[in-house]
């Protein structure tokens, strides 16, 4: 793992446990989580979720201060990374801006 992908895992980590309802989500789930965000492809995809829904309804139970904070229209691994002042490293070459949501890399060109 990259120096600068092992920081942004350990925030995202630490992120994660902050709200996870319980010490099996803290220990288990967050890393994981925290992990798969490192990923190339979209969040839920790597997560084995069927859909951005299903994602959602995880961290909802897993995560659900969290989950409360984010922006409807925002995807799960933009939030999360957002939340940490970095960009996804997926973020950085994504082929599918024109269908992600409110993409930085996008704003930040316009």
């Amino acid at each position: 793992m990259k120096l600068e992908h092992k920081k942004m895992y350990d925030d995202l980590n630490i992120l994660l446990g902050t709200y996870a309802i319980n010490g099996y989500v803290k220990y288990i789930l967050a890393p994981h989580v925290a992990m798969i965000s490192l990923e190339m492809n979209h969040m839920y995809e790597d997560l084995g979720f069927k859909s951005r829904s299903e994602m959602g309804r995880f961290m909802m139970r897993n995560f659900p201060e969290l989950a409360k904070q984010k922006p409807k229209e925002k995807l799960w691994k933009k939030f999360l990374y957002e939340c940490i002042d970095a960009v996804a490293p997926a973020c950085e070459n994504c082929d599918d801006q024109a269908t992600c949501f409110k993409c930085i890399l996008s704003e930040q060109s316009a």
